[in-house]
């Protein structure tokens, strides 16, 4: 099965570990198509620093009655049980989820099929995967690399309709989750990357030599 035919949960979180997740950005992609968004704001758990709150806009006064990200649970557990998570430097979302919940429930490992796993990995990284097939592009950052790849007037067309109108930009999650899914969806419309399985797409997810060429035996044999 090729990997676009798998829902695939690209994630975004702001906020930091002192302050625990702020908001938090999910974009369903399956098919070569946004299928579904979730964006939501969460109390904070620790202090807002002001360095932070410059970055992303999210101060104590606009968290001020929203329930604390702990809560959407139910959510991001069953998400992980339907598809692979994905990211952009999916090691930052990956921290930060494991600071609220070590652990998921028992999922698919979808670098291992038919084996289970209680991880919230492996992610697809769209930084990593970038980094491996357009070695041209010289930053791996998010908003950099949509403006080299051309995306921004993509990008900007799927933030109107699904970003609230006051998070319509990078640092915010749902924003920066849909600029996640514009590079991923990039990749789907290659007729030979859109044929890989989800384990090459893994694969392709790191730059640790031995883990890509481990994975790459598994698809093999």
């Amino acid at each position: 099965m090729s990997w676009i035919d798998q829902p695939i949960f690209f994630i975004d979180f702001e906020g930091s570990r002192a302050s625990g997740i702020l908001e938090f950005g999910v974009v369903t992609i399956q098919g070569g198509r946004i299928t579904a968004t979730r964006t939501g704001l969460c109390a904070p758990t620790g202090d807002v620093r002001p360095e932070d709150v410059a970055v992303h806009g999210l101060n104590v006064e606009k968290l001020t009655g929203h329930a604390p990200f702990v809560d959407e649970w139910e959510y991001f557990a069953t998400l992980r049980e339907h598809g692979p998570l994905a990211a952009h430097y999916a090691g930052v979302e990956n921290a930060l989820l494991k600071s609220v919940w070590p652990y998921p429930r028992n999922s698919p490992d979808f670098a291992r099929p038919g084996e289970r796993v209680i991880d919230w990995g492996p992610w697809i990284d769209t930084a990593r995967i970038y980094a491996q097939l357009y070695p041209q592009f010289t930053s791996g950052g998010l908003g950099e690399l949509v403006a080299a790849a051309g995306l921004q007037p993509e990008l900007q067309q799927l933030a109107i309709v699904h970003c609230p109108s006051e998070r319509c930009r990078y640092h915010s999650a749902l924003y920066d989750a849909l600029a996640g899914a514009v590079l991923l969806r990039a990749i789907a419309r290659d007729p030979q990357l859109a044929r890989l399985s989800i384990m090459q797409l893994l694969a392709l997810s790191t730059l640790n030599g031995t883990k890509r060429d481990a994975l790459q035996q598994r698809e093999l044999f």
